[in-house]
Order: structure tokens, then C-alpha cells, then sequence
């Protein structure tokens, strides 16, 4: 297969100006599955009213199946359609977060394919803040399920290169609006509770979301390792490099007594660190990512630097932790997972 690359200004400011648009906006109405970017990751879109169409989706990533996906939508009016019921809660914060990056959880209406749901009886569904992406939903005008456009397993895509670098051939066309925003997907919020539940932590924290409607409590599975994920794009791992990942917790001096165990092991050790931290330690490879006193930096970068490191020959990578709070609970959960667990605690 061919894929395509379309190049679009980020900022979209003349729509109608962009036959890239309408020409990518026409394969998704006739089945095929094409990548498009957001303000948190780029995407992998299909008609999410067509089981041919998703399953597309699941072919291309090598994403098994029982996992659902999220529904992105350019109108608000498109609720109408896959949605059954949608909450006073859910309204205030769709009033104050779309278009932006969370997710909500409805119960839905049949008219979305079963395979986007994986049989659930609810559906996700978030309205994205990119011009890009909001300029081809529109012109689409059907709802699309879209993954991140990665081969799964692998670190998310903040640009059009990582989607051509695991997608190429295996796909459509890739719509390259610019890198990322944000950096990390979509905070998903379950919205069919009385008291509503963060599912995966993103863009949007429990912070701001208890602000805005008092009480939001969080998935035990986020917790504990051994609970059952119920979020789209949580139940695998993800976002884990080519060589092992260990998450060291303590000192700059204990991370760096960490690489020199290894070293002595004979292995090439990369460390994953900010900028502030650059030059504290001595490994085979260092790679910096934002600053940690602005923790909305590091998570722009994550995935960036974890990709990065499979350009280097590195045996093991060693990473900082980092605070969970705010925008930090999202960052080490994707840290978390793309280490599968592993730690090194002083």
C-alpha cells in the first residue's frame, strides 16, 4: 500500500484553502484509515460507524481487538447520533474543556460499530482542540475512532515522521500537521457514575476537573497493576522503547551509582533526565527531556526521547521519576507503563 503524506499549515487559518483536507477527508468517508494530528498525539482515523473501516485500524497497529478506541468528533451535534444520554456533569465540562484533550464516557447508541466499543455498552468520545484535526472531522462528517497512530506497544507519535516510521505502507495517508502540543493522550473521564471517574490521566488533571465539578475520583487499575484497565488505549503495554526501561526513584547521585552498576555489567547505559539534570550524571548516552520544574515540558517531550533512544546503542535506559501531580500523574503513568513496572527504588 501507498501512503500519502499531506502537509497542511498547523494553524489551518483559511480552511477552505486546503484540498489536502478535503482529499484525506474523502478516504476516511470511503473506508480507508488515514493519520491526522492533535493537540496531544497524532491519530489513526476511521469511519467509526463501519466495522470494515475499524478493523482497518487494528490491522494496521497490530492492536488486539477487545481493546475499544475513542471516538473523535468536530461538532458537538455529532453526540446525537452515538451517544444515548449525556449528563449535566458531562455537559459543564464539555463547556469547559471542548475542544481540548479529555475524553468523556457515555453510554451509547448503536450507531457506532461494535468493534470501536469492544462490545462495551458505552462509548468514548472527545472533541480535539487541533485546527487540523477539527478542519477534517468536519469535512469527514462522520465520527472518528482513532487510535494513536503508532504500531502498538510502541511510544505514541508527536509527528508525522514517528507515524511514517511505524505506519508506512500499512496505512492510507498521513495528514502532517506539525508536531504535538500537549505531548501525552487524552485524560478519559467515565461520566456513567454518579461521582466521575478518571480512567486515564492526560491533558486536562483532577485538579482542574474537581475545580470546575467538585469530586472526581480515579481507577483503582491506575493504582494497581493486577486490576483490570477499563480506559481505551490502557489494557497492553505501551510506549516502551527497544531496550529495557527502569524508572530509578531517589537522588541524582543514587541514579548515577545505577549506571555505574550496569556499566560494570558491560552494558550501555542511557539515562533519561531534564535539562536541569543534564549534567549530573556520566552514561553512555544522556537524552534531556523539558524542565522539571515545568512538568508540562517534560510530558511535550516523553515520547519524542523515548523514540529517540532506539536510535542509539544502548543496552538499558534509566530514567528520573517525577512528582505525581498535576500534568505528573499523567507523565509517570505513560513512564510507568513504558518501563512495564520496573523500578529502582534508594
Amino acid at each position: 500500500m501507498n501512503t500519502k503524506i499531506w502537509s497542511v499549515d498547523k494553524e489551518m487559518k483559511n480552511q477552505d484553502s486546503y484540498p489536502q483536507i478535503e482529499e484525506a477527508s474523502l478516504l476516511l468517508r470511503n473506508q480507508e484509515v488515514v493519520a491526522f494530528p492533535t493537540e496531544t498525539v497524532y491519530g489513526l482515523g476511521a469511519d467509526a460507524t463501519s466495522e470494515q473501516a475499524v478493523d482497518k485500524i487494528f490491522k494496521a497497529k497490530g492492536r488486539p481487538s477487545d481493546n475499544p478506541l475513542i471516538v473523535h468528533i468536530g461538532d458537538v451535534e455529532q453526540l446525537d447520533s452515538i451517544v444515548a444520554e449525556v449528563s449535566e456533569t458531562a455537559r459543564e465540562i464539555m463547556k469547559a474543556f471542548w475542544p481540548g484533550p479529555i475524553t468523556l464516557i457515555f453510554p451509547k447508541k448503536g450507531f457506532v460499530a461494535e468493534n470501536v466499543t469492544a462490545g462495551l455498552d458505552s462509548v468514548a468520545v472527545r472533541m480535539p482542540s487541533h485546527p487540523v484535526a477539527l478542519a477534517l472531522l468536519k469535512k469527514a462528517s462522520v465520527p472518528v475512532a482513532a487510535p494513536s497512530a503508532n504500531l502498538s506497544g510502541k511510544p505514541s507519535p508527536t509527528s508525522a515522521q514517528h507515524v511514517m516510521n511505524d505506519l508506512e505502507g500499512r496505512i492510507s495517508g498521513i495528514v502532517d500537521g506539525g508536531t504535538t502540543g500537549v505531548g501525552l493522550e487524552s485524560t478519559v473521564l467515565d461520566c456513567t457514575e454518579d461521582i466521575p471517574v478518571i480512567l486515564r490521566p492526560g491533558g486536562v488533571t483532577k485538579e482542574q476537573l474537581e475545580v470546575l465539578i467538585g469530586e472526581v475520583r480515579v481507577d483503582q487499575a491506575l493504582k494497581d497493576e493486577k486490576e483490570a484497565p477499563k480506559s481505551p488505549g490502557m489494557k497492553y503495554t505501551h510506549y516502551a522503547p527497544n531496550a529495557p526501561l527502569i524508572i530509578v526513584k531517589g537522588s541524582e547521585k543514587f541514579l548515577q551509582e545505577q549506571v555505574e552498576y550496569f556499566q560494570k555489567q558491560g552494558k550501555k547505559v542511557g539515562v533519561l533526565t531534564t535539562h536541569e539534570n543534564k549534567n549530573s550524571y556520566h552514561a553512555d548516552q544522556i537524552l534531556t527531556c523539558g524542565y522539571r520544574d515545568k512538568l508540562e515540558t517534560v510530558a511535550s517531550e516523553l515520547y519524542h526521547v523515548l523514540r529517540s533512544f532506539n536510535d542509539y546503542d544502548v543496552d538499558v535506559i534509566l530514567s528520573e521519576s517525577f512528582p505525581e501531580h498535576g500534568v505528573g500523574q499523567a507523565l509517570m503513568n505513560r513512564l510507568v507503563k513504558a518501563a512495564g513496572h520496573q523500578f529502582i527504588v534508594q
